[in-house]
C-alpha cells in the first residue's frame, strides 16, 4: 500500500481506539464555571501531565475530554485539580509560572528560554543582545525578543527582504569593497552596499521597520501591584520589571514578595504590556522594603 493510501487509515484507527475518559468522570462534578488554571495529573504527584489556563475551568476541561487528539494524555491521566484566579490575566500569569517550574509532559509552549536575545542598533549595525547580558526591562532601544540567535537573525533578514535592505551592511553577509552585493543584480537591495542609495536613507528604513518590534522599557520607577476582581475574589499583582512576583489578597501581604528578584520575564511582558499600558486596570505603585 502507498503512504497516501495509508495516511487515511492511520488517521481512523488513531480515532477508533479513542474512549471516553470514564475514569475522570468523578472529577468533574467540583470544577468551577471561574477563570483560573487546571492540571492534569497522573500517577505521579509531584509532576501534573499537563497544565491549562481558561476564563471558565469547567468549560475548558470538558473540551479537553470530547476529542481523540489528545487521547494519549487522557489515557494517563488519574485525577483533575484546578486553582481559581480573580480574572483571565491572573490565570494566564500563573499558567505561565507553573509550566516553567513544573515542566508537564504535554505542553510544549512556554518553557523555561535561556537564550532570550534581541536586536539592537549598535555602531550603526543591528546587533543580537542577549537578556543575560542586558536588562531588558530597561534597555533602550531593543526590537523584538526572540527565542534564539537564529530567530533574531531570521527576522532581520524578513525586515530586510521586505524593505530591500542591503545583507552586507546589515552585517548578515560579507561585501567585497567596492562591489554591489548579490542580491542587488536581483533587484532586492536598494543598493546602499554600492552608493545607489545613501547609508541614511537605508538606515532610516531600517529603523522603520524596527519600530514595529520596538520593547517597552518598564514604565515605573519600581514595583507595582495590579489590582483584579472577579465575582467576589479580588487579587492584586505585585509586577516588577515585567516580572509576575505572585497574587495576594491584600496589599499588607506583598512585602515579602517585593524582597525576590524581579529579573526581566518574556512571558510576563508578551502577558502584561497591552494591559498594563491600555489602563484597564487600576495601578498602585509600591515601594521595595529596605533590605536588612
Amino acid at each position: 500500500m502507498s503512504r497516501r493510501q495509508s495516511a487515511p487509515r492511520l488517521e481512523f484507527e488513531a480515532a477508533a481506539i479513542y474512549e471516553y475518559p470514564e475514569h475522570l468522570r468523578p472529577w468533574l462534578e467540583s470544577l468551577p464555571k471561574q477563570p483560573g488554571v487546571y492540571f492534569f495529573h497522573g500517577e505521579s504527584d509531584a509532576m501534573p501531565l499537563y497544565i491549562g489556563k481558561s476564563i471558565n475551568i469547567r468549560s475548558r476541561v470538558l473540551s479537553h475530554l470530547r476529542t481523540p487528539d489528545e487521547a494519549a494524555m487522557l489515557r494517563q491521566s488519574r485525577r483533575i485539580t484546578w486553582m481559581q484566579t480573580a480574572g483571565e490575566l491572573g490565570a494566564l500569569l500563573l499558567e505561565a509560572r507553573l509550566i516553567k517550574e513544573q515542566q508537564p509532559l504535554f505542553n510544549k509552549r512556554l518553557r523555561r528560554n535561556r537564550q532570550l536575545c534581541s536586536l539592537q542598533i549598535t555602531a550603526g549595525k543591528p546587533q543580537v543582545v542577549y537578556a543575560r547580558d542586558v536588562d531588558f526591562s530597561h534597555a533602550p532601544g531593543l526590537h523584538g525578543l526572540f527565542a534564539n540567535r537564529r530567530a533574531a537573525l531570521q527576522a532581520l533578514q524578513t525586515l530586510a527582504d521586505a524593505q530591500q535592505l542591503c545583507y552586507g551592511v546589515l552585517g548578515l553577509e560579507s561585501l567585497t569593497r567596492g562591489r554591489a552585493c548579490f542580491r542587488f543584480a536581483l533587484k532586492r537591495c536598494a543598493g546602499a552596499c554600492c552608493g545607489k542609495e545613501s547609508i541614511e536613507e537605508h538606515d532610516a528604513r531600517l529603523k522603520e521597520g524596527l519600530a514595529a518590534l520596538s520593547v517597552t522599557c518598564w514604565p515605573w520607577q519600581g514595583a507595582i501591584a495590579l489590582k483584579e476582581t472577579h465575582d467576589d475574589m479580588t487579587h492584586y499583582h505585585i509586577i516588577h520589571n515585567w516580572f509576575w512576583l505572585g497574587a495576594v489578597d491584600t496589599l499588607d501581604d506583598a512585602t515579602a514578595l517585593l524582597r525576590a528578584p524581579a529579573g526581566f520575564d518574556h512571558d510576563g511582558y508578551k502577558i502584561l504590556c497591552k494591559p498594563l499600558l491600555a489602563g484597564g486596570y487600576e495601578i498602585i505603585e509600591l515601594s521595595v522594603p529596605e533590605a536588612r
